[in-house]
């Protein structure tokens, strides 16, 4: 008998719908907020979303604007280096720690989850292309089955998903990561650990490069 989940409460609720706005870019860089819009966009009272708004502005996903409430910053150039310079050293070790544990369940839900992106691709869902992207690679660091991995990517896990919405607004990123992440499942499914390790380093350094230029440029307008 499996337990009963609580549902999310007004506050979570809040801080997601918030977060999905920031990261796709509904929300953009200088717009300026107040509890009283987001509560009457929210059909909500005041009170969740002012802890909601608080969460975000702890994060450095919101700041103050003066008189005029909060406001999204630009995406921290330092910050998104790092992001990537990080990800470019956990990520293919997190595949090739994948790669023996995975099983005919886990190759089955990778392979769904690849078709989920290609979906999102099509339908050019720009929010669905972050959850899609984001939930690849959470699936990569389940398999590795690492908690410090898994608790590293957790702790930053708001200004990854803003990182990867910055990432997918250019283009031909959004269209190319589907390829790349197939021939990393593919290798990892092929037991060829070492091959698929370079792939996904591959993968985040080309495209951290590719966006890296208009990202700052966004970020210092």
């Amino acid at each position: 008998m499996e337990m009963l989940k609580a549902p999310k409460s007004l506050v979570d609720q809040a801080y997601e719908v918030i977060l999905d706005a920031i990261c796709d870019g509904t929300l953009k860089p200088g717009e300026r907020l107040t509890q009283e819009m987001i509560a009457a966009r929210l059909n909500v009272s005041r009170q969740p979303v002012t802890h909601a708004l608080t969460l975000l502005k702890g994060q450095g996903l919101l700041r103050e604007a003066g008189r005029r409430g909060l406001a999204v910053p630009p995406m921290d150039a330092r910050l998104f280096d790092a992001i990537y310079q990080f990800r470019g050293a956990i990520e293919p070790l997190a595949v090739s720690l994948a790669t023996p544990r995975l099983d005919e369940a886990m190759i089955a839900r990778g392979r769904a989850l690849l078709k989920q992106g290609r979906e999102m691709v099509r339908s050019r869902d720009r929010r669905g292309l972050i959850a899609a992207d984001m939930a690849f690679h959470c699936f990569i660091y389940e398999v590795a089955d690492n908690q410090v991995i898994i608790d590293s990517m957790r702790l930053n896990w708001c200004h990854l998903r803003r990182s990867i919405g910055e990432v997918l607004r250019h283009p031909s990123t959004a269209v190319d990561v589907w390829p790349e992440h197939e021939a990393i499942l593919d290798h990892m499914i092929a037991g060829r650990a070492e091959e698929a390790a370079a792939l996904m380093r591959t993968h985040v350094t080309v495209t951290y490069k590719l966006v890296s230029r208009p990202a700052r440029e966004r970020a210092s307008a």
